[in-house]
């Protein structure tokens, strides 16, 4: 484990050193990954001067040098070729014939081209996007006007027959900008100049960009320079070459904030957030200080798409991080109707973009009332997902995605992708994997020394416990909170089982006396094991904190136990004796009984800097404390009123069902679930907007925030708690079993699925997407509703 250690502190070095230091640096044009297609293009510009040189011969030389061995160009996964690898090919096979240059490149992509090519569109068959119908048959075009030979199988030739109808139908159909189209046909240019859809000089300088650029784009804009002479374009192309030496990206320039911000969205999706929280902290805080200033109304459906995940990301990062920030700054869009009407005619092309403005719903407020109308239902929604299971996904899933999709490829930032911080977040899984497994094995120890597995009644739970601790936080080295929360978390189950069904008044009384006076003398069976086990579990947890320097809270450790087991005490009694308390009597005694003050206060005691001894005291609790307290026992509540029902203990759903005999049972779960959604509410405030007091506030509300997404995973549409079984699949991942990225043979850039597995994971299941005095159609509805979206493809799908 050492070793493992080590290897994780050189790779965490050198992922600083790769990536973060260009963050200060500025050098982020740097992590877009280049597009051969726009190389290829740039590369086609013949020099004013010497007509039969190119004017920039490093991007020649580059695709010379940057053919895959398999001999064809562009975007990979795997180094298996996507479909945007055919046009892009051919493109850059036309530029080395134009120049008389590549002789063996352009064999090795005529190879590839005849071998793939029919197996590659019949594998997308009537579903090839919009971008390759009009890019695709003008790359042939554009090959046979150099005199590059292709020769094509009558097969072959009658599928480019029918993209180039398909072709022929879009152009006939959209103007030339079309602002219902994402990606109008003029940012196409390079397809349009060889056809009849020629487009006149005025026209291109007309829809130039302030820095001369066609739509960002360096294919079209290298076209629009060959065709007008434009000084502007050329000035741009300069920019262009001299800031991507190394083949230029499909979009220039890039949002620098937005390549900021994926980084430390990736980093934390992967689990990694520990090696870097400095560089993290310094990314949001420049960010934010432009977001406090900026006024922003879109104007350019183009900027709208980019903005809007931008903004949808910001606010998520910013919010989980305890920044103050209002829902205002990326749901601008329900205001405006026409950019509601574009989304919904363009689905399609964003179902990412989307789903990241779903995904910034997650941390809303409940009377941030202007972006319910936007939240979606979700089978396991986040706050129900375990940390450690949604970074093993990420791992296994994102391993070379695509960050979003341009005009004819790929668009990948190097830093969100980079293999160093991949093989990172897997040695981490993989080591936090080997401490979960010793730790598991001296927990069960534990459990069997105390003679807990074998006390004749009631859940043993011991794997339970440990798998909902070490899988719900992010502290992956802090063994013994993990230990303390376990032990407690098992021995509260043994302990509320012997109230619940095994122990006689009598006998609770005797233990509930043992335990005030901190006597086990004269105790005998089960509660003579309840009390040594919690005994010797106070004196361990505060001999620990003495040794590290801290005071002796033995009094206060002993006095939340008492208080806890004083409350099942009095449910018991209650159930014995037919007693019905009042709501108030019922939440005041039962969010103290769920007992998860005990968990998060007791470890708290061990962060560093530690909870001070005052917020240690029973029956004083910060509000953060209560809203967790409360919360918890709701969702226990909801899922377990049957069975204790017919246990004979009280229940909220049953207390608001036996109060209002004309209401129904399920009006009973509708009424206590409000309360849970308002008090769900409180909890998340506290945790996300709570001023900051240092790194023990952020430690403190994180526990909080653990504590409550294993409650909620757990009874989140049932009670999982109680199976035996439900739980092994996920344990497996956890604990055992080693992340294992598996990989498509071709990947259709337009494509957004992904078979989820069928638990903790986030499967889309809304019944309808929603937007302001609209719905979304029934066909947008599948696209962003009902299926699955793909965890790699998680930026903006322009198609």
């Amino acid at each position: 484990m050492e070793t493992s250690l080590d290897s994780i502190h050189l790779l965490v070095n050198k992922v600083k050193e790769e990536m973060f230091s260009r963050v200060k640096s500025e050098h982020l044009q740097s992590f877009v990954s280049p597009s051969a297609y726009d190389t290829a293009w740039v590369a086609m510009i013949p020099h004013p001067v010497e007509h039969n040189t190119p004017l920039f011969k490093g991007c020649l030389e580059w695709l010379v040098d940057n053919q895959h061995e398999e001999g064809f160009w562009g975007e990979s996964i795997v180094d298996l070729p996507t479909i945007d690898a055919l046009p892009t090919t051919i493109a850059c096979m036309a530029v080395l014939q134009k120049w008389g240059l590549g002789a063996k490149n352009i064999e090795k992509g005529l190879n590839f081209i005849q071998a793939n090519m029919v197996e590659m569109l019949h594998g997308h068959g009537p579903r090839l996007p919009r971008w390759f119908s009009i890019v695709f048959p003008a790359a042939i075009e554009l090959a046979e006007s150099t005199g590059l030979e292709l020769q094509f199988s009558d097969q072959t030739k009658s599928l480019i027959a029918d993209i180039s109808d398909r072709r022929e139908k879009i152009i006939s159909m959209e103007k030339i900008v079309d602002k219902w189209q994402n990606l109008p046909l003029l940012a196409y240019l390079e397809t349009l100049q060889s056809t009849k859809y020629h487009v006149d000089q005025e026209t291109i300088t007309m829809h130039l960009s302030e820095d001369g650029s066609l739509f960002q784009s360096p294919a079209a804009t290298a076209q629009a320079y060959m065709s007008t002479g434009n000084q502007k374009c050329l000035e741009y192309l300069n920019s262009l070459v001299e800031k991507c030496p190394n083949g230029v990206p499909q979009k220039y320039p890039m949002d620098k904030e937005l390549v900021e911000l994926s980084m430390v969205d990736q980093v934390q999706r992967l689990g990694l957030s520990e090696y870097f929280s400095d560089e993290i902290d310094y990314i949001l805080r420049k960010v934010y200080r432009s977001y406090k200033v900026q006024e922003y109304s879109p104007k350019d459906y183009r900027t709208m798409a980019e903005k809007l995940y931008k903004d949808s990301l910001a606010f998520r990062l910013f919010r989980m991080h305890g920044y103050n920030i209002c829902p205002s700054t990326f749901c601008w869009f329900l205001q405006d109707d026409e950019i509601l009407r574009h989304l919904e005619h363009n689905y399609g092309q964003f179902t990412s973009l989307l789903y990241s403005v779903y995904k910034a719903t997650d941390v809303i407020f409940f009377e941030e009332t202007e972006v319910h109308e936007i939240c979606e239902e979700l089978s396991t929604p986040w706050i129900a997902r375990l940390e450690h299971l949604d970074q093993r996904m990420w791992i296994e899933q994102n391993k070379e995605g695509p960050l979003w999709i341009g005009k004819a490829s790929f668009y990948r930032l190097s830093c969100v992708h980079n293999m160093d911080l991949m093989q990172l977040a897997l040695q981490n899984y993989k080591f936090k994997q080997l401490i979960y497994q010793n730790e598991l094995e001296e927990l069960k120890r534990w459990s069997k020394k105390w003679g807990l597995t074998e006390m004749g009644f009631g859940r043993e739970k011991t794997l339970y416990c440990y798998f909902a601790i070490s899988a719900s936080t992010s502290l992956p080295h802090d063994s013994l909170i993990r230990m303390l929360v376990a032990k407690s978390a098992i021995l509260i189950t043994v302990a509320d089982d012997f109230f619940d069904m095994r122990g006689t008044l009598e006998e609770l009384h005797l233990l509930m006396d043992a335990i005030n006076r901190w006597d086990g003398n004269g105790l005998s069976g089960p509660s003579k094991v309840i009390f040594d086990v919690l005994d010797d579990l106070v004196k361990d947890v505060t001999k620990t904190l003495v040794l590290r320097g801290k005071i002796d809270l033995t009094e206060d450790f002993r006095g939340l136990w008492r208080e806890t087991f004083n409350s099942w005490l009095t449910e018991t009694t209650w159930g014995k004796s037919g007693y019905i308390p009042s709501v108030d009597e019922y939440l005041q005694t039962s969010m103290i009984s769920i007992a998860t003050h005990v968990l998060v206060l007791t470890s708290s005691c061990f962060l560093n800097p530690s909870l001070p001894e005052n917020k240690v005291k029973p029956q004083v609790y910060e509000n953060i404390t209560q809203s967790l307290m409360a919360t918890t026992r709701l969702l226990n509540d909801i899922q377990s009123y049957q069975k204790e029902k017919e246990e004979g203990t009280m229940n909220l759903v049953l207390l608001h069902f036996n109060q209002n005999p004309n209401a129904s049972m399920d009006c009973s779960i509708s009424e206590v679930k409000k309360l849970l959604e308002e008090k769900r509410n409180e909890l998340l405030k506290h945790v996300f907007t709570d001023d900051d007091d240092g790194d023990f506030l952020n430690q403190w509300r994180h526990l909080h925030l653990s504590c409550f997404k294993v409650f909620q995973m757990l009874f989140n549409s049932g009670n999982l708690y109680d199976t035996d079984f439900e739980l092994q699949s996920d344990i497996e991942k956890a604990i055992y079993v080693s992340p294992k990225p598996e990989f498509p043979k071709y990947i259709q850039p337009n494509t957004t699925f992904y078979a989820a597995p069928k638990k903790n994971n986030m499967m889309i299941s809304a019944k309808y997407v929603q937007i302001p005095n609209r719905h979304l159609s029934k066909k947008a509805m599948c696209n962003v509703g009902s299926t699955v979206l793909n965890s790699t493809t998680f930026g903006l799908c322009f198609i």
